[in-house]
């Protein structure tokens, strides 16, 4: 059995070696990338987070993909975790959140500054592959850039099932936010 550490690191080096394109493209990889989710009702705040995402970006065709393990994501409340990962995420057959698109609009990756973005690819969650379009923001300083986004996904929209019974502990739609700084991968 593959460990979740050790598929981690073969999908990067996957989509290292699919999103080579040429010399002269620039590849940005980041280790740590955290994400965080967030659920509100009346009843009920529920939080998570982790840094254990990884990130892979290509400046020329400005192709990003990103995935999260979900066990990684650490509650407040071990039984909410455990809840979580077995009823609802189905952690063991569904062991990733997945990102692979695109960015929009081009990107000047050799300036410093700040560049409103959108990526558009597909938003893979609980094994249910959806199209998106995800607001965001690059921010380029000394060369690097870092990605930062906000948004949300829907629970039906992935088949997370919330029984009943929890309904109204449990949002139906999850605030998700990420943020990651790349480095340059050296070749």
């Amino acid at each position: 059995m593959i460990s979740i550490k050790n598929s981690s690191l073969i999908l990067l080096l996957l989509l290292y070696f699919a999103f080579i394109i040429s010399a002269s493209a620039q590849t940005y990889v980041g280790k740590n990338i955290k994400t965080s989710i967030f659920s509100s009702t009346p009843v009920e705040d529920i939080k998570a987070a982790s840094t254990a995402g990884t990130a892979v970006l290509v400046t020329q065709t400005q192709e990003l993909a990103i995935q999260v393990p979900i066990k990684s994501l650490e509650f407040d409340k071990k039984m909410m975790q455990e809840h979580f990962n077995e009823n609802y995420m189905e952690s063991e057959k569904y062991p990733l959140a997945k990102f692979k698109g695109t960015i929009e609009p081009k990107v000047d990756w050799k300036k410093d500054g700040e560049y409103p973005v959108f990526a558009k690819g597909i938003l893979t969650v609980h094994g249910v592959d959806k199209p998106r379009t995800i607001a965001g923001r690059i921010t380029i300083k000394n060369g690097i850039p870092t990605l930062g986004s906000t948004f949300n996904v829907a629970c039906a929209a992935h088949e997370i099932k919330i029984p009943s019974l929890v309904f109204t502990k449990i949002a139906e739609t999850i605030k998700v936010t990420i943020q990651g700084t790349l480095n340059p991968l050296n070749k």
